[in-house]
């Protein structure tokens, strides 16, 4: 019971140091402005397109349309990006800030677990993610207020879409607390873990072309497991695939962090 104090104890300190600094604020603000700046396009160009089959009128087209497909997908498409890079914002000072101020060695002699720390640490940019989350629940929100009945989305996907970009997210602040536990520098840390969220953003593109390597880079490959959220498809094969990413990042941290407290 102790350690899970603990573990808590740690997220909270952390989840409220994100809101005594700019740097909280200022993710959370330009998240919003450009996931507005794109919820807005996508809803003119929603528009555009259903007065273009209605000048011409196409009454086959304009059955077809609807806003999961042409709004709420292609904005989570884009959500997701931008979690690819702001996630490494929220997670590069996670244990850099630690080794730079000398307080990692005070938490590695306490009587504290090191999987107590990463688990508090990862809790608390969980915590933040999904404050980030629930700001951008306002989206679908405004659809379902001021659509006609018959147009609002399908909350189907859309429930699923956003469990995808939090399953999403986890595994970015998975990595980068990993890549933070290697560096004091923040910028670093930062950096290090763009390039790696980037990495398995892209691994699969080349995967057609590559055989049995192909399918490899594709089992591992983020975008392909929340396409098929953005459906509304869930099965235990995408939730397994996120949980055990996660893991795996969280062991690599627990034992980066380790090795130093053994040196």
């Amino acid at each position: 019971m102790s350690s899970i104090r603990n573990t808590f104890a740690i997220a909270g300190r952390e989840l409220r140091s994100y809101f005594v600094s700019p740097v909280g604020y200022v993710v959370l603000s330009l998240f919003m402005l450009l996931s507005g700046w794109f919820f807005v396009n996508l809803l003119q160009r929603f528009g555009t397109v259903k007065g273009y089959y209605q000048a011409f009128q196409r009454p086959d087209l304009l059955a077809q349309l609807n806003l999961n497909d042409l709004v709420m997908a292609p904005l989570m498409q884009n959500m997701i990006v931008l979690l690819l890079i702001f996630i490494p914002a929220v997670t590069m000072r996670l244990w850099s800030e630690e080794k730079k101020q000398k307080t990692d060695q005070l938490l590695l002699t306490s009587p504290i677990s090191v999987g107590s720390i990463v688990g508090g640490k990862f809790l608390a940019a969980i915590g933040f993610l999904v404050v980030m989350l629930l700001l951008a629940a306002e989206f679908p929100l405004i659809l379902y207020v001021f659509s006609p009945e018959a147009a609002r989305p399908d909350w189907g996907p859309v429930a699923t879409g956003y469990l995808g970009l939090f399953l999403c997210g986890t595994a970015f602040v998975a990595m980068g607390l990993f890549t933070s536990s290697l560096t004091e520098n923040q910028v670093v840390a930062f950096v290090a873990s763009l390039f790696l969220a980037l990495g398995f953003y892209v691994i699969g593109w080349p995967a057609e072309n590559l055989g049995a390597l192909g399918k490899v880079l594709k089992a591992l490959w983020i975008p392909e497991y929340f396409q098929e959220l953005l459906k509304g498809i869930l099965s235990t094969t995408t939730v397994a695939f996120f949980a055990s990413f996660a893991f795996f990042w969280l062991f690599l941290t627990q034992r980066s962090i380790e090795s130093v407290r053994w040196r």
